[in-house]
């Protein structure tokens, strides 16, 4: 897989001006959105990681084999901003959303350890607003014991209140697990894009 960092915009107006099929991750503020991206595009520190919650501010556009570019939305909750910059972030993910003048999918990052928030809700609403295809990817479940998972995921999937046909992807940068599901949904929907062009 070949990867390589685009550009960063902190609004609309600055994405690449060359459409291709967007792949948002978009996660609460230390959940482990770096470290997932690393793990899915096979790569090191592409996207940085950083032991200060929120240091992504910005969309940051990846370009990935020359077909798609994953997007790293800042993240959202423990970051130490002001109340000011906090409702700009979240205003920038409706924003970008809501756009529908681009192909999109988004994957919203939950980390396995904790119940989803009111703000993960609130994200998730918007995610199911916004009509484009979502899938719901649980980080740092090496974290979470074997006999706990299970329960984990149904306290997920009822507080998200995610529908049947929800993909859900449990994941783990450091046990290099659930990347392979993520790429096959991505290839389905890159597939299904190709053909209705």
């Amino acid at each position: 897989m070949q990867a390589e960092f685009v550009i960063s915009s902190p609004d609309l107006a600055g994405r690449p001006e060359r459409i291709l099929p967007e792949f948002a991750f978009i996660g609460r503020s230390n959940c482990g959105k770096s470290s997932l991206i690393n793990h899915f595009l096979d790569r090191t520190n592409l996207a940085h990681t950083s032991g200060k919650p929120g240091k992504t501010r910005l969309l940051n556009y990846f370009l990935v084999d020359d077909r798609f570019y994953l997007v790293d939305l800042p993240g959202y909750g423990f970051a130490k901003v002001s109340k000011k910059m906090r409702a700009a972030w979240f205003d920038l993910f409706r924003r970008y959303l809501m756009a529908q003048d681009r192909p999109l999918a988004v994957f919203h990052l939950l980390d396995g350890r904790h119940d989803p928030t009111a703000e993960d809700r609130e994200v998730a609403g918007w995610i199911r607003e916004s009509g484009h295809p979502s899938a719901v990817a649980v980080t740092k479940m090496d974290k979470v014991g074997t006999n706990a998972r299970s329960r984990r995921y149904q306290d997920i999937i009822g507080a998200l209140d995610l529908g049947p046909d929800t993909p859900f992807f449990p994941t783990s940068a450091v046990k290099r697990t659930g990347r392979q599901d993520m790429l096959a949904w991505v290839e389905a929907l890159l597939a299904a894009n190709e053909a209705d062009d």
